[in-house]
């Protein structure tokens, strides 16, 4: 699934191919699950004509900021993501092969042209995507209800901690809950509390000090650190887990060589590392 580093380079696509640019045409797939029960000309007739300000992101949420309200907002789901004809395009761990010759792209669902030409296509091949109109999205509760987000408003340590202290869950839980860490999703957390040196069953109540600095260095700099590289998974730093984490491979290990295991924690696939996370 995207997460936040896959979610702010769509929003970087998106911001080159749209902003400051009027919507001249919006070409939808009639997929009443994807758009919402919003028919194709409910869409056009909100986009078509409309100057966009700005592209904004909270989370895994995207929205445009329109001149004129409704504005559109954008989940990617399990395999979405933006695309323009001359950008290139992630290929996600799950999602399908993108080829780069063809345009639109398959399972395109959304397709905007600019006043420029610059053209923006949404792809959603498991349409576990959503895109819908709101007067406000701050005030979206799918949006209003997501807790810090990483690289906006990474709160202060002391606020960080002190939350970290009234949570009796497990830490891979804590950290895929989205009321807590906006846009965080599996790999990431596994690769803060690997990089924390610290066990993803571990009760968040229970840390230390230095425990709870370090996981928030690690979620600090893995989220900065995927971002500035456009989370392109190939120039990921060797050290990271997120290379050998894929497939449950019983005989995977990290680039040190140490054991990696798998299990079912917080309700996802979790790969860890025992000799280094206590």
């Amino acid at each position: 699934m995207p997460e936040l580093p896959e979610v702010e380079y769509g929003r970087k696509v998106a911001e080159k191919s749209c902003a400051k640019k009027v919507i001249q045409e919006v070409h939808c797939d009639n997929d009443s699950i994807v758009f919402e029960n919003k028919l194709p000309a409910e869409i056009k007739r909100a986009l078509v004509g409309r100057r966009v300000l700005e592209i904004c992101r909270r989370g895994k949420f995207l929205w445009f900021e329109l001149d004129k309200t409704p504005w559109p907002i954008f989940h990617f789901g399990m395999t979405g993501s933006f695309h323009t004809p001359d950008q290139p395009t992630i290929q996600l761990e799950s999602g399908p092969t993108v080829e780069s010759s063809q345009w639109p792209p398959r399972f395109t669902k959304i397709r905007l042209v600019m006043d420029d030409g610059c053209e923006l296509a949404m792809t959603n091949s498991r349409r576990l995507g959503r895109i819908r109109l709101s007067p406000n999205p701050l005030e979206d509760p799918s949006i209003a209800k997501l807790g810090f987000d990483p690289l906006i408003d990474m709160p202060a340590l002391e606020s960080f901690q002190e939350s970290l202290g009234k949570r009796k869950g497990n830490l891979k839980g804590l950290l895929l809950n989205q009321s807590f860490a906006a846009g965080v999703g599996n790999w990431i957390a596994d690769e803060v509390l690997f990089q924390a040196g610290i066990a993803p069953t571990r009760r968040a109540n229970t840390l230390g000090a230095e425990e709870s600095l370090n996981l928030y260095d690690a979620l600090t700099k893995i989220v900065k650190t995927a971002v500035e590289l456009d989370a392109d998974k190939s120039r990921f730093p060797n050290t990271w887990l997120f290379h050998h984490r894929w497939g449950q491979n019983q005989e995977a290990q990290t680039a040190e060589g140490e054991t990696i295991e798998f299990a079912q924690i917080g309700g996802r696939t979790t790969a860890w590392v025992p000799s280094r996370q206590r």
